[in-house]
């Protein structure tokens, strides 16, 4: 009976070893999948700060594209009335 016992018991010793190292192959796995999906996540976020300072890049050269385009009416409207005023000028001579 103390035999079957001790074959019990060191069955049982070896199912728990299995199931033991099955939970720690696991763990890893898990522990991998994890540090992987920070690394995505990190990445993720770099480029989210990369697009940021692209768009303000591109904000601050409208801005810049607007500043000349409002210069260039303003010159043209200059311009306009100027010949407006010659012209009107060479009607009443």
């Amino acid at each position: 009976m103390l035999e079957s016992r001790f074959k019990v018991a060191v069955a049982l010793a070896g199912c728990v070893l299995l199931v033991g190292c099955a939970t720690t192959s696991q763990d890893e796995a898990l522990r991998a999948e994890l540090n992987e999906i920070r690394a995505m996540a990190e990445q993720a976020s770099a480029d989210a700060v990369a697009a940021r300072e692209q768009a303000a890049a591109a904000k601050s050269s409208a801005d810049a594209a607007r500043a000349s385009a409002d210069q260039a009416k303003a010159q043209a409207a200059d311009t306009d009335a100027r010949i407006d005023r010659m012209f009107k000028k060479a009607m009443y001579k």
